[in-house]
């Protein structure tokens, strides 16, 4: 799987994992990081997640992370922002009130950048990647975050073997081995939401967990 995957998927509209509400574990779990206001947080591989507005309803500076200018390019318009634009190093800068989208690749992310961000939101990057690509993941983007930093990740669990990705299954053990070293990681929720896609459930997949986890830098 490589970019072109991603922007393929843009560029045909085979945009199903996009959600028309903001996700309901994020407005429950989120306020238990107290993260004061005004702090960056980081949301990588966003694509037009209502999301990124609702953190910044909240009084975040958020920077959103996305490969593609069309994702991107939908976001402001759905939600009649008119944003300043530029060119950097690590790709195309959007700029709107509270909201900074970078269109470009998370690997491309510099440390200073990475550094400046006191929190994070993963509710579609992990578990979008294949294996080869998410010990990577974890390292570059993880391993830069600043100490005290603290993440919400979401991930799904459900037999591998029933469906190919993406998305991918993330078990517990896995979360453990990606960040145990330099995170303290707290699981806050583990649902049963196999009833409520049955797209996947129609794919044959037989059992599916959604995992909410709370990571600190330490």
């Amino acid at each position: 799987m490589d970019t072109d995957f991603w922007l393929q998927r843009w560029e045909q509209g085979q945009t199903g994992f996009h959600q028309s509400r903001v996700m309901p574990l994020l407005q429950k779990h989120w306020p238990g990081l107290g993260l004061p206001s005004g702090s960056r947080v980081l949301v990588p591989l966003a694509g037009k997640t209502l999301d990124v507005i609702w953190l910044a309803e909240q009084g975040h500076a958020v920077l959103a992370v996305e490969l593609s200018p069309i994702a991107v390019q939908q976001f402001f318009e759905e939600h009649a922002l008119q944003p300043e634009i530029q060119s950097t190093p690590q790709g195309t800068l959007y700029r709107a009130g509270s909201i900074q989208f970078l269109c470009g690749d998370i690997f491309g992310l510099d440390a200073a950048t990475l550094a400046s961000c006191a929190g994070c939101y993963d509710r579609a990057a992990l578990i979008a990647l294949p294996p080869e690509l998410r010990a990577r993941y974890a390292r570059h983007v993880y391993g830069q975050l600043p100490d005290g930093c603290r993440a919400l990740l979401l991930t799904l669990d459900y037999p591998q073997a029933e469906m190919d990705g993406p998305p991918f299954s993330v078990p517990e053990s896995e979360v453990q081995a990606l960040y145990d070293d330099h995170w303290r990681i707290e699981r806050l929720e583990t649902r049963d939401i196999l009833a409520q896609e049955s797209k996947f459930a129609a794919r044959g997949v037989s059992r599916m967990d959604t995992g909410v986890f709370r990571l600190t830098a330490v």
